[in-house]
């Protein structure tokens, strides 16, 4: 840039030119006082620079956008582009892009400015934008959860029908229960291959008809899977530019008179019957007991084994229960497990448990019945080839004792009898063998291999 011209006027026009280009032109003195202040008529900024000529370049910025003109300054360059805001006692603030020049020659500087409020609007719209598409977007999971709640809690099995696609949109666990197949299993397949002789279109087209007629017909069905007979009834609504069909289905009038009946049958005979009969959760709590078992376990009351843990009523606590636990969660039933049961009264009563696994809304329960078996007891043991009644009663020191104790006072047969007898009481289950022992794995196939029971061609030890 050449030196301006001494002339005022012409040093006012050379100025005027040069800051046309600008929406806000300071020239500030050696001394860092504001000496001219031109305002572009568009920028709208001339009344808020009002007053500035003559004043200290320090007073016009907020604090931390003066230090960094201050650094610039002190500079041997003005270098770049500065984005700084000014403020003010009128309790003003703006945002504006200066360039920083020194005329040739002088100390005086000239600062080129633009109008950052038009950005910085964009900016604080586009900032609030992105606030109401969160906010969209936890109360659409807000409202997801909720629909979801009512879907999933809703006693009633219901299912959500595209009509244009005739396919399964959404629907609860009794619904999938209902229709015997995983809920996974069913999203997005045709509702008309759940049931038996229905084409989609007609089923499509019956619900459909049923669902804009007020006297709220039913749709009598069949079940393909569980081959019951069910009564659909429908409601139809709009969402996302698709006609829905919200099918609630129920159970025939003679299903359910046959469904009810089954359910008295099955409390009258967990109430009177005279098999213990207690359900646990999947974490060994007892959550429901009948009253054979009350009496066999002389408690005096529900109350005082409901969300007891079952461990406390086997002889062998924590072993027993983990065996039970391992062996129905993984095969999904026991039979015939031989074990004691503790009564309030320091008792012990020799038991045969049975155990079932089963869902119930989407949680484990194990039904577990127990027989007392101290008349019909009929253990088969190992054969031994004698008949000696004291090796009989070592080996049902097995879980009560440590091997070790047992061992000391008999002989290898001993051992190899009562590693066979864990191993069928465990239901050859290795590791729930090796806890009844209280050995470790390792120094159970040890053992193992020793009375030649391992089949080492299918079978190999643990890593270590």
């Amino acid at each position: 840039m050449a030196v301006l011209p001494a002339d005022p006027a012409a040093r006012n026009a050379v100025l005027d030119l040069v800051s046309a280009g600008s929406d806000l032109t300071l020239v500030v003195t050696p001394e860092r006082l504001i000496e001219r202040v031109l305002a572009a008529p568009q920028s709208g900024l001339a009344a808020m620079v009002t007053g500035w000529e003559g004043r200290d370049l320090k007073s016009l910025f907020a604090e931390e956008s003066w230090a960094k003109l201050s650094t610039r300054l002190a500079g041997p360059d003005t270098g770049s582009a500065l984005e700084l805001n000014h403020a003010g006692p009128v309790q003003y603030e703006f945002p504006v892009r200066y360039v920083l020049r020194r005329l040739p020659g002088t100390d005086t500087l000239l600062m080129l400015g633009r109008d950052l409020r038009p950005l910085a609007e964009v900016q604080q719209q586009l900032v609030q934008a992105h606030r109401a598409i969160g906010r969209d977007h936890e109360a659409q999971r807000e409202l997801e959860t909720r629909y979801r709640v009512l879907m999933e809690e809703n006693s009633f099995p219901l299912l959500i029908v595209s009509e244009t696609t005739g396919r399964i949109v959404d629907l609860n666990s009794s619904a999938a229960r209902l229709l015997g197949a995983q809920r996974n299993d069913l999203l997005n397949s045709p509702i008309a291959q759940e049931f038996d002789g229905r084409r989609r279109g007609e089923l499509i087209e019956t619900l459909a008809r049923n669902a804009t007629n007020d006297d709220g017909d039913f749709v009598d069905l069949n079940v393909r899977r569980t081959a019951q007979r069910v009564q659909v009834s429908a409601k139809m609504f709009r969402a996302s530019r698709d006609r829905l069909l919200l099918c609630r289905i129920g159970l025939s009038e003679s299903a359910q008179s046959r469904e009810s009946d089954r359910s008295l049958m099955m409390q009258n005979l967990f109430e009177k019957g005279t098999d213990a009969v207690v359900f646990l959760d999947g974490n060994g709590l007892i959550k429901a007991a009948n009253e054979s078992f009350l009496h066999m376990t002389d408690s005096h009351s529900t109350s005082v084994v409901i969300d007891r843990a079952f461990s406390d009523f086997l002889s062998r606590g924590a072993v027993d229960l983990k065996v039970l636990l391992d062996n129905v969660k993984r095969v999904g039933h026991l039979r015939h497990y031989r074990t004691r049961l503790n009564t309030d009264y320091m008792g012990e009563v020799s038991v045969e448990l049975s155990a079932t696994l089963f869902q119930d809304n989407g949680k484990q329960i194990i039904g577990i019945v127990a027989r007392d078996s101290v008349v019909t007891d009929r253990v088969v043991w190992p054969a031994t080839g004698t008949e000696n009644e004291g090796l009989r009663n070592v080996m049902r020191l097995v879980g009560y004792s440590t091997l070790k104790e047992i061992v000391d006072e008999t002989t290898e047969i001993i051992e190899k009898m009562c590693i066979e007898a864990a191993l069928e009481m465990s239901g050859n289950n290795r590791a729930a063998a090796a806890e009844l022992l209280s050995l470790s794995r390792q120094s159970l196939y040890v053992k193992l291999r020793k009375f030649g029971i391992l089949n080492k061609e299918t079978d190999s030890p643990p890593q270590a």
